[in-house]
């Protein structure tokens, strides 16, 4: 089921120029978060503000950023094979009209996604202080191989998404207010759903949480990165005809695979094998850097 979400987060990443939703969907995430990714889940560790990580002193946070509200309103495989008014019978108000709208969902994993008045707030004085903080954060106060700061967080007035759960899924929704005529109903707080078809996701949030961010990554630079592959291979080369003088028995030794290491596993092998005094704070920022945190941790989230 959890891959269901993966095409949104996906859209979502490219649409709104590099932010992603929390997961679980509407977490809270602030500037200065600092957090690890496990089993698909954003695991919150602390925020560096309120540990004072960083000196009070150097605390610069934006004013709010008005983001581009058209960038916030997105769907994929989306029609929307009715939209029109209607008329009802009330029994206590008799006849009344409303507006109604059908959504079909073409595919598994499908959405619709719609956010009023998108604002941020960020960071304002990173590269000023990312050096220190790979020193205290992997050294001085930290020993992490692997972390994720929230730089820039994001929310709106109000949220609204549904994701399918399977092909043709449909969604029925109405509302009474006026003025909308042919307009999208889908994302209005007054709308209700009148029915529905193999929703997997369906909210409405109303509150401004701050459930998408932007952030750092930890990350061994590329050449002690590319020097460390390297010495692996030749280390890890002609093993078979070092167990038959090591071991002088009888077995055969012969390796059937040859030596290779996954680029994207890479990183935490190479911090695994450092000598224990070859990390430390005058070395650090020889061995660490930050990155924007990118499609490859969207699909982190998704357990790839």
């Amino acid at each position: 089921m959890d891959q269901i979400y993966k095409n949104f987060y996906q859209h979502f990443y490219l649409k709104t120029g590099g932010f992603i939703p929390t997961k679980p969907l509407n977490q809270n995430l602030f500037p200065g978060d600092y957090f690890q990714i496990n089993n698909g889940e954003i695991v919150l560790l602390g925020n560096l503000y309120r540990k004072e990580i960083i000196d009070p002193k150097e605390v610069k946070l934006s004013t709010a950023i008005i983001l581009n509200a058209t960038s916030w309103n997105f769907s994929d495989g989306i029609s929307k094979p009715y939209s029109g008014r209607a008329t009802g019978q009330g029994a206590m108000d008799g006849q009344f009209e409303f507006s109604k709208q059908i959504l079909k969902f073409s595919n598994k994993g499908s959405f619709c996604f719609r956010a009023k008045e998108p604002v941020s707030i960020k960071m304002s004085n990173w590269n000023d202080i990312q050096q220190q903080l790979i020193i205290k954060l992997t050294h001085s106060l930290f020993s992490f191989r692997e972390l994720y700061v929230v730089t820039e967080s994001a929310a709106a007035t109000s949220t609204t998404l549904a994701i399918a759960g399977e092909s043709d899924a449909e969604l029925e929704l109405a509302t009474d207010q006026e003025n909308f005529g042919l307009v999208d109903i889908f994302g209005d707080p007054t709308t209700k759903t009148i029915q529905s078809k193999d929703i997997e996701y369906y909210h409405c949030e109303t509150k401004r949480k701050s459930a998408y961010f932007k952030a750092k990554k930890l990350m061994v630079q590329e050449e002690k990165l590319s020097d460390f592959i390297s010495n692996f291979m030749v280390n890890s080369s002609n093993p078979s005809e070092w167990a038959d003088q090591f071991f002088n028995t009888t077995f055969h030794h012969e390796v059937n695979y040859s030596s290779s290491i996954d680029s994207r596993k890479a990183q935490s092998v190479f911090l695994d094998m450092l000598h224990s005094k070859e990390l430390n704070s005058n070395t650090a920022l020889l061995y660490y850097k930050w990155a924007d945190a990118n499609l490859d941790d969207v699909e982190k989230l998704f357990g790839n």
